[in-house]
């Protein structure tokens, strides 16, 4: 079992940044960490992941303004956000993956942009 805390959610305005964290811990063999997101009404889609090598992968609708980091020692996935917009409103979710494709999800952390 993995255990993911997350933190780092809240409300800010528009243009604001914001940084979630996500630290792991129970069996922390993890191949690959990353962040989705929620808003009402809609699906869960990618914001971001890292694997264990470091290569990243963003969703479209956050390139070039959130940035995803991790520090392996820590078990810790970090997501700096930059520019935030009203839509990216959400409630954004921690993932980890361990291998053999056994999945984790932190409860969420709601984040909140005000125009």
């Amino acid at each position: 079992q993995v255990q993911l805390a997350e933190s780092g959610g809240g409300l800010v305005q528009a243009g604001g940044s914001l940084t979630l964290s996500c630290v792991a811990s129970g069996r922390t063999v993890i191949m690959s960490m990353g962040w989705y997101r929620q808003a009402p009404g809609k699906q869960r889609e990618l914001v971001a992941d890292i694997n264990l090598s470091g290569r990243t992968n963003y969703g479209d609708a956050v390139k070039g303004r959130f940035t995803i980091s991790r520090d392996n020692a820590k078990n810790t996935v970090s997501l700096q956000m930059n520019s935030l917009k009203p839509e990216d409103t959400a409630v954004y979710y921690c993932q980890v993956v361990r291998p053999g494709y056994d999945v984790y999800w932190g409860q969420g952390t709601q984040v909140t942009v005000s125009s």
